[in-house]
């Protein structure tokens, strides 16, 4: 018993580095585009976020019973080594993904990790596969694409109902807009994602028999998951702040407000029905829809074509490394201890990655580079042009212009100067051209 005790709060203590992790790691869900359009400072955004993502963790306990009782079968011969090598192959992945910048789902990485390592140890008798089917993975694939068509309406009914108002104005009351509802993104968060802590260790504490089967999570259970996702969200994850807020598309505060606004009600909705979804797909999904809704707006199809694949990646990348974690761990507290050693290891090898070229609060606005357009884009701008005095975006301008329609227009020249009693039209000082620039006429 002293043994599972030790390994309980082993598991315990994982669990809630994992929920930092997700903390950090989905600030962006929230924060991202009110950073971009300058409707909150960064560090003022992410104090906030994270203050409602702890009030949000005393909200419900829904998804926490999908986690615990859901998707693993507790009775099933689940052991706590197998909930501490699914949550090692989350954090692995998680870490893997904000180093790139990729805005994967912190929930995938820890279903992934949970059910690999099931696998695993126990088969696949210890996998509820209709729970997986229904509440992760058609979630998964529907989640984003409601909420990219809800955030592309509401952008479109936003600009409609704006366009013969001054751009100004408006800009200050979607920004106060977005505030709002960014407030409701974080709120949503801690009602969704902190919750997936809580059934981590509610299993854990089920498999330990320290409470009984299909409990709720304990308060104090409540509060430490709250407190970790809410200090994880502070750090501020902004690598993915950027990926988010620049990379997909060029966001105008009327498009953050559709997709914040869209973003939060899908996930509430979700977390009332026990739906453990992903809620960076679903503020993805709003992104690229508000980009698609605004005229003549481009989303950026590379950066999002990377991204789903890291989304697509996450379930079976996640349980592998859980995979291998799990099996080490089985053959006893040596493996246990070995498992924990290469966890910190690669832990420590990818912070030390992302210290060569540190973003934080300072530089997470500048732009990234423009990518060139690609077919969906001009395909799309074919359709719905930009609005008429509205510039092209960057990517649009090309890098050079034909010889045919260019001139040669001197920077400067030396005016002749005739000398006293000779003939004006020759000068006594040969003219200097200097090098000349060419133009567009």
């Amino acid at each position: 018993m002293e043994h599972i005790t030790l390994l309980i709060g082993i598991v315990i203590v994982t669990a809630l580095v994992f929920d930092f992790t997700n903390g950090f790691h989905d600030t962006a869900n929230a924060m991202a585009t009110t950073i971009s359009t300058g409707a909150l400072r960064p560090k003022t955004a992410v104090a906030m976020s994270a203050g409602l993502n702890l009030v949000g963790a005393f909200l419900s306990v829904e998804v926490a019973k999908t986690i615990s009782g859901g998707i693993i079968d507790e009775s099933a011969g689940i052991r706590p080594e197998v909930i501490f090598a699914g949550l090692v192959g989350a954090i692995v992945w998680n870490l893997l993904t904000w180093l790139a910048g990729l805005p994967s789902s912190s929930s995938h990485a820890l279903f992934g990790g949970l059910i690999g390592a099931t696998l695993v140890s126990v088969g696949t008798n210890g996998v509820h596969g209709d729970a997986v089917v229904m509440k992760v993975l058609i979630p998964a694939v529907a989640a984003p694409i409601v909420a990219g068509l809800a955030a592309m309406a509401a952008t479109r009914l936003t600009y409609r109902l704006t366009r013969n108002r001054d751009e100004a104005d408006t800009a200050k009351g979607y920004r106060a807009g977005q505030i709002a509802s960014a407030a409701l993104v974080s709120l949503a968060h801690g009602t969704n994602d902190a919750q997936k802590t809580m059934g981590v260790i509610t299993l854990a504490l089920i498999t330990g028999g320290v409470v009984a089967p299909h409990a709720d999570p304990p308060l104090w259970v409540i509060a430490s998951a709250g407190l970790a996702i809410a200090l994880g969200t502070y750090l501020g994850g902004w690598r993915i702040i950027r990926t988010m807020g620049k990379g997909i598309t060029d966001i105008q505060p009327p498009q953050g407000f559709a997709a914040q606004t869209g973003a939060a009600a899908t996930i509430l909705a979700s977390s009332h029905l026990g739906f453990a979804l992903s809620t960076t797909q679903v503020c993805s999904g709003s992104v690229m829809g508000s980009g698609l809704g605004r005229k003549g707006g481009v989303v950026r199809w590379s950066t999002a074509g990377r991204m789903v694949l890291a989304w697509g990646l996450t379930l079976p990348a996640a349980g592998l490394v859980a995979a291998g974690a799990a099996f080490l761990a089985g053959q006893g507290s040596w493996g246990v201890a070995a498992v924990a050693v290469l966890a910190l290891g690669i832990c420590g090898a990818i912070w030390a990655a992302s210290r060569r070229k540190p973003i934080d609060h300072t530089n997470v606005n500048e732009g990234s580079a423009a990518e060139p357009v690609g077919v969906v884009t001009a395909a799309l701008r074919t359709v719905s042009p930009p609005p008429a005095g509205q510039p092209a975006p960057v990517a649009d301008i090309p890098e050079t212009t034909d010889a045919p329609e260019t001139a040669e227009v001197p920077e400067t020249a030396e005016v002749p100067v005739p000398a006293s009693g000779t003939d004006t039209a020759t000068p006594t000082t040969p003219a200097r051209r200097t090098k000349a620039t060419t133009v567009s006429r």
